[in-house]
């Protein structure tokens, strides 16, 4: 019986280098990054990006995008993007933050580089928690959800409630792209590179502000399995942070 040719229809984008992991099992940074890297090799603009990394698990995602990257302080992403954009406005920049360092000690920044109108990409990714400091309470952290600072779970009388950051961003009145997606599922992760290449078209045509929060699983400080944590964010996170588009340059206020 003769065989066919073997088509290879599933490979490593070019903007994503072959390295080892550090993430912890389950953990969907990895998925994010990957969708990253495929929207910038499907857009042609590998060798005119830069991106700018966090402080937090992320912290290390140069190792893993074949694009330039600086390194912010924790929470001044945005003033790094801002600086670049101001400089060189032909290079398409985008900032990568957790919840902690956009949420938390950036939240200055990140309200103030939207508010300016910058014209660069923010993925937000939004797990509810802090994971490399040890699962810690975060802004966005859930109502009755246990971490190492709330192990009795998060009294919102005492701490308030978790800030949606993308409503929170789209009441201001300069022109934005705002939206929330999640990658528990992969009905979800076709969604999100959906937004994520939406949101770097917008910049390359010099359009406005982006920022696509994505909703991500800790299944190792949820105290949970990845098939859990998935179910839990489900069933928790999507009905306190909705889905969907929140504000976009066509219909912001002028």
């Amino acid at each position: 019986m003769e065989r066919t040719a073997e088509k290879v229809v599933f490979t490593r984008p070019e903007a994503m280098k072959n390295a080892v992991t550090h993430y912890c099992p389950g953990c969907t940074h990895g998925v994010i990054h990957r969708i990253v890297a495929e929207v910038i090799d499907e857009l042609g603009i590998r060798d005119k990006t830069v991106g700018v990394g966090p402080v937090g698990c992320s912290v290390l995602i140069y190792n893993y995008m074949n694009v330039d990257f600086l390194e912010a302080a924790h929470g001044r992403a945005p003033a790094f993007a801002t600086g670049i954009k101001r400089v060189r406005p032909d290079l398409i920049a985008f900032t990568y933050q957790g919840d902690g360092d956009l949420a938390s000690i950036g939240m200055g920044e990140i309200v103030h580089a939207a508010n300016r109108g910058e014209k660069f990409t923010t993925i937000f990714v939004n797990n509810a928690i802090y994971g490399m400091t040890g699962g810690q309470m975060a802004p966005t952290t859930m109502p009755g959800q246990v971490t190492t600072t709330c192990p009795l779970g998060r009294n919102t009388k005492d701490t308030g409630e978790p800030i949606r950051m993308a409503e929170l961003l789209s009441a201001l009145k300069t022109s934005a792209f705002i939206t929330r997606v999640s990658v528990h599922s992969p009905r979800h992760i076709v969604e999100t590179k959906k937004a994520i290449l939406r949101a770097f078209r917008y910049q390359i045509d010099k359009v406005c502000y982006s920022l696509v929060e994505v909703l991500s699983i800790c299944p190792t400080n949820w105290g949970l399995t990845t098939k859990e944590s998935a179910k839990w964010l489900e069933e928790t996170m999507i009905p306190y942070y909705p889905l969907g588009d929140k504000k976009t340059p066509e219909h912001s206020q002028r």
